[in-house]
């Protein structure tokens, strides 16, 4: 890999991970999308053959499992909200990444994206959390939709995190442009 030179620096190789991390993050962005499309498919799939696309899923189409349906309707839309959001997640860490491999990692705009991360995974805990909520109000004993969301203490202390540390980039990209007013 060529070596990326920075404001007159001495030119330096890229870190491996670096490299590795652009790799993921464009991997992890077209499969979000397939993901993405599969939701859809899905849900549209729920509507144009019902009763197939149900059965598959193990819930035969009637009126006890009306409700169930379209909770699970609606789980598909949120869905589809999550997978906006998780693009948004990962498009700005990959221009972080970008930013870094430019070694100009304490830059105004990274401390915005690391920001801008920290909203975007609240809003994805909060759809946790609803998603949890229809997926507990539309089960039946005889059909319960095991959904892996709810609360995530992890999650949570992961935006708190993303917050203090977007504002850790912005006192870093400020002392930087107060530094270089010096020099």
């Amino acid at each position: 890999m060529k070596a990326a030179e920075s404001k007159g620096f001495l030119a330096r190789p890229v870190p491996a991970a670096l490299v590795a991390s652009r790799l993921t993050l464009r991997v992890l962005l077209v499969l979000n999308w397939v993901y993405g499309a599969a939701i859809l498919l899905g849900f549209i799939a729920s509507f144009a053959a019902e009763g197939p696309v149900m059965s598959a899923l193990g819930v035969p189409p009637s009126g006890e499992t009306w409700w169930l349906i379209q909770g699970m309707r609606a789980i598909s839309l949120l869905g589809l909200v999550g997978v906006a959001f998780h693009y948004a997640i990962l498009l700005r860490l990959f221009y972080i990444v970008e930013s870094v491999q430019a070694r100009e990692p304490f830059a105004a705009q990274n401390a915005a994206w690391l920001q801008a991360i920290a909203w975007a995974l609240l809003v994805l805990q909060v759809l946790g959390l609803v998603i949890g909520g229809i997926a507990s109000v539309v089960s039946t004993p005889e059909h319960h939709l095991h959904i892996g969301s709810g609360f995530f203490t992890g999650g949570w202390l992961a935006v708190l995190l993303l917050f203090v540390l977007a504002r850790v980039f912005a006192e870093g990209a400020r002392m930087r442009d107060d530094l270089e007013g010096v020099v």
